[in-house]
């Protein structure tokens, strides 16, 4: 019996096989075809596969226009630049790591022992010192210098910028351009010796899921590829300018679950075609959070690098206010108003206060050009300034100060600005918002507010902000 049940695997012949086995045995045991071959048929055959095959061969290497007759020779893709997504990786690294640098923030060192009592500890020079190290791209070579990009907040305070190549090499940087708004510096080096420069990716192509690498100095470890997926094309996330933990700004980034970690911050992220798409920034670090980055989109970046070379700046219109946000006033009320803490407290010290937070550095929510401002008004929330507040307004930024266009319009201290043309203003995030994304140098604006609680408008050109004004 057959370990098989069909005649395929079965050792059984069947009966008619068994018969032309029986016939066959009584012929001559020679094997021959079924029709007889000459040789000049034999030659006839060979000549046409022969045929056959070079003509596969030439159409493999050139292609033929029909529309013109004339033959093109196509340059061929290696298989490995184009399915192999583990050689593609390999490919845009070796691409763009050339252009990728260290940025080093120098800053003086502040001395401890200058604030004693020796006389040699208050004669001693300040010395420069590394402050911060981050990273940036090269993308742009023009009039004996490289061009690179990088964050705003890797070169912040830097009395001296210098750059270390990939070679290990520093050198001096020259900071072209800086915006705190959008977290984007340019930097110029001595294009000596440099060769490579980065090509700048569209990012409203990415899609989610795709592939991407983080290059950069994590850490200070300098040359490092970190890759990951896009988590999400476009991600809008709140934004302390001021670092104060206020949000006064929202910015548009790509998520991504590369590892970034201090260090990345200005450099690229690519890929897998070796372009730029995004400019690494930030990332969440919380107990328990992993795998969470963020990166400015290029097609975001672009323009604003572009008016740093052109401008060193970011011309944006100027209202010329200084402001508080209205709940944050009223949380401070809140908290200044409450009851004296026992003077027999253990935990209050033997003093009473008001409360756990006198205002102090969090009152001030800063201009609206978003710049960390130093204004005299910091404690304001914790005082009794004397504002009214109608009882059907919840929201509006109050004014600190009034300067540039504000002033010449009449506003002043107190005022309560609650509206910009036909838009409600309820922070002073939505007035940078409105005034940067919906205004220009130049243009005509009315503000609405609220003075000893009676409502008023006022009309002002929006002016760009002069260096006196910084």
């Amino acid at each position: 019996m057959s370990l098989f049940d069909d005649d395929f695997y079965s050792s059984r012949v069947s009966r008619r096989k068994s018969r032309w086995v029986q016939e066959d045995l009584k012929k001559p045991m020679v094997l021959r075809s079924r029709s007889s071959w000459t040789k000049m048929r034999i030659a006839l055959l060979s000549s046409t596969v022969s045929v056959a095959a070079a003509a596969l061969l030439f159409g493999a290497v050139f292609h033929f226009d029909r529309s013109e007759g004339a033959a093109v020779k196509t340059v061929a893709v290696t298989p490995t630049s184009t399915a192999d997504p583990y050689e593609k990786t390999i490919h845009a690294a070796a691409a763009v790591r050339p252009t990728v640098v260290s940025v080093l923030n120098e800053q003086y060192a502040v001395s401890a022992a200058g604030n004693g009592d020796g006389d040699a500890a208050d004669k001693e020079e300040p010395k420069l010192q590394e402050a911060g190290v981050g990273s940036g791209v090269i993308f742009d070579k023009k009039d004996g210098k490289a061009l690179l990009i990088t964050n705003y907040h890797v070169i912040a305070g830097a009395v001296q910028v210098k750059v270390g190549m990939v070679d290990g090499t520093l050198r001096d940087a020259t900071i072209v351009g800086s915006d705190q708004i959008t977290d984007l510096a340019v930097l110029a080096i001595d294009d000596k010796g440099i060769d490579a420069v980065a090509e700048l990716g569209q990012s409203s192509k990415l899609r989610n899921g795709e592939w991407v690498m983080a290059i950069g100095s994590p850490l200070g470890l300098d040359d490092s590829l970190a890759m990951g997926i896009v988590s999400k094309t476009k991600r809008v996330i709140p934004v302390s300018l001021n670092q104060d933990g206020n949000y006064d700004w929202e910015e548009e980034v790509i998520q991504v679950n590369a590892a970034i970690n201090q260090g990345n911050s200005g450099g690229p992220l690519i890929d897998l075609d070796g372009k730029v798409v995004g400019i690494n920034s930030m990332k969440i670090a919380d107990v328990g959070v992993e795998g969470i980055g963020f990166a400015i989109p290029i097609d975001v970046a672009k323009p604003i690098i572009d008016s740093l070379i052109e401008y060193g700046k970011v011309k944006r219109p100027y209202l010329g206010v200084y402001t508080l946000d209205l709940d944050q006033y009223l949380a401070q009320q809140a908290l200044s108003n409450k009851p004296p803490q026992d003077s027999l407290d253990p935990g209050s010290g033997g003093k009473s206060g008001k409360g756990n937070d006198d205002g102090g550095d969090d009152a001030a929510a800063g201009s609206d050009e978003g710049q960390a401002e130093d204004n005299p008004m910091d404690d304001i929330a914790a005082a009794d300034t004397g504002l009214i507040v109608p009882d059907e307004v919840k929201d509006g930024v109050i004014v600190l100060e009034a300067v540039g266009p504000s002033k010449d319009a009449g506003l002043q201290f107190n005022d309560l600005i609650v509206k910009l043309d036909n838009t409600p203003i309820r922070s002073t995030m939505e007035l940078r918002k409105y005034l940067y994304g919906s205004k220009e140098i130049g243009d005509s604006i009315e503000v609405t507010f609220y003075r000893d609680g009676e409502k008023q408008t006022t009309k002002l050109e929006l002016a760009e902000k002069e260096p006196d004004d910084e």
